[in-house]
């Protein structure tokens, strides 16, 4: 259970918060229990009670503030009275079939006056890099341009994402090569074609946000950060192809699979045919020759070498049958 109080502007905690406050401080970033101006308000899996003291402190709808939870929620840019909801899909890493995938969720970002929320149903590397100060050349109170690295960030999470399923892509054709595939690595194909439909979904859907924001007049554009922001046009663009390209090559390794399977299927069954039909002549000749009938007209029925005459005659039958099968190409 976690209780907050709100009081001149300081929060009191009483167990582990799931949102964090912080501010710049001698050009680094440092956390704080203190809302003021300039400072950036982490949510993480946040409750009800927390969004909703949140909401009430700024004046945001509680729904705005809770939208980023629904995982369901599509990526769209609001402009209201008092704040700016920008709203992506980000990448993260999830366990499906019990083995590593990637799907996206969004991420929420509420430009304020003095201040920037961010929202995230779940813990992700895209904020993680900025509160482990793994990205340093950022500043809070520059408040277009953080988000604009926010974005540029999730944009480079994609192209990351998106060469690690190009690497499983080319892992499993070199199995391939060695004829090693089985049925799961058609699976798993199909998982990361999956996941390569849920990147492309998600990035066109950003590629329209950032299309809007653009063109918003309302939202505050600063000279210095248009730059930054065709970077970000550039990189969420080049995630697009490469989640276009990538699941073209996918879609081919599955059906190059597919036919060596399909291959090593009817080499086998031909193989056992072979076999079959090899088989098919002793046992013939054998049944002739155990027919309850006089021995009289048996070719070498009555002579001491017989029996293995007519085994060296099998034997040279077999042999003639698969000298015909190789000539003819059979196998």
């Amino acid at each position: 259970m976690i209780s907050i109080i709100i009081i001149d502007n300081k929060i009191e905690k009483d167990g582990a918060a799931m949102y964090k406050i912080y501010s710049m401080e001698d050009g680094y970033l440092k956390e704080t229990d203190e809302l003021k101006e300039d400072v950036w308000i982490n949510m993480q899996q946040p409750t009800m009670d927390e969004s909703c003291k949140i909401a009430n402190y700024y004046k945001i709808d509680f729904d705005d503030i809770i939208a980023a939870l629904d995982d369901e929620e599509s990526s769209r840019i609001s402009v209201e009275d008092n704040y700016t909801i920008i709203l992506v899909d980000v990448p993260i890493n999830e366990t499906r079939n019990e083995k590593r995938a990637y799907t996206t969720i969004p991420l929420e970002i509420i430009l304020l006056d003095n201040s920037v929320i961010t929202i995230c149903a779940e813990e992700t590397s895209v904020i993680h890099a900025f509160t482990n100060k793994i990205i340093r050349d950022f500043t809070v109170k520059k408040k277009m341009r953080f988000i604009y690295q926010i974005i540029y960030r999730a944009a480079l999470e994609y192209q990351s994402c998106l060469r690690n399923i190009d690497r499983r892509r080319t892992v499993i054709e070199e199995k391939a090569v060695k004829k090693e595939t089985d049925e799961g690595d058609l699976i798993e194909l199909h998982e990361l074609e999956s996941n390569l439909v849920y990147f492309e979904t998600s990035l066109n859907a950003n590629r329209v946000v950032l299309d809007k924001m653009v063109r918003n007049s309302r939202i505050k554009q600063y000279q210095e950060d248009m730059e930054l922001l065709e970077d970000v046009i550039i990189e969420n663009s080049q995630a697009v192809e490469m989640a276009n390209i990538y699941k073209d090559i996918i879609h081919g390794s599955r059906d190059l699979i597919s036919t060596i399977i399909n291959n090593q299927l009817n080499d086998t069954m031909k193989y056992l045919t072979i076999i079959t039909v090899v088989m098919a002549i002793p046992t013939v000749i054998s049944g002739l020759y155990g027919m309850n009938v006089d021995t009289g007209g048996m070719p070498f029925a009555h002579i001491d070498m017989g029996f293995g005459i007519i085994t060296l005659l099998i034997m040279c039958i077999c042999i003639l049958a698969l000298i015909f099968m190789k000539k003819r190409r059979i196998w």
